[in-house]
């Protein structure tokens, strides 16, 4: 299941992912708070609940840009299956990616904080001020696509020595 969404990350080893999580979203953007809800639930699962604030900015910014771009305009908000929005988190040593997933191949769209004439975009400005790396990446295969992500690095746990140390 995670195979395609390593297609455009950093290199990660998937054989060595400690935790892996990933829920579907609705069409309506109350999904939202469900996808905030969830990223808590699987923080505190994975003791990162320090971690919340950051990661649920990002999670918050991802999920409303699928809903609101990811999605074709005249799908009805109220239901639509065929159409999967998906938030997938996933839990190296020493890395959380958070991944959206939606049906548009469209390049996420970025504006600066200093450019005022943009109605929207500035989320991505967000994710980039507050995820340590992201970046995008199409979906190839039946699910077609893209898939959004952003990178946070950990702290190493307790008790590990640097090597030479």
């Amino acid at each position: 299941m995670l195979e395609p969404l390593r297609q455009g990350l950093p290199p990660l080893n998937l054989a060595a992912t400690s935790d892996a999580a990933s829920c579907a979203l609705p069409a309506r953007y109350e999904a939202v708070r469900e996808a905030r809800h969830f990223t808590r639930g699987t923080l505190d699962r994975w003791d990162l609940g320090n971690r919340f604030d950051d990661v649920c900015l990002v999670v918050s910014e991802l999920v409303t840009n699928a809903l609101r771009h990811g999605l074709p305009a005249d799908t009805p908000r109220p239901a639509a299956p065929d159409l999967p929005v998906r938030l997938h988190l996933m839990r190296w040593t020493g890395r959380l990616v958070c991944a959206v997933r939606d049906p548009s191949a469209d390049s996420p769209v970025t504006h600066g904080p200093d450019d005022c004439s943009a109605e929207s975009g500035r989320g991505l400005f967000l994710v980039e001020s507050f995820s340590d790396s992201w970046g995008w990446h199409p979906m190839t295969g039946a699910l077609g696509g893209k898939v959004v992500w952003a990178l946070f690095r950990l702290p190493r746990p307790a008790g590990r020595l640097c090597p030479g140390a």
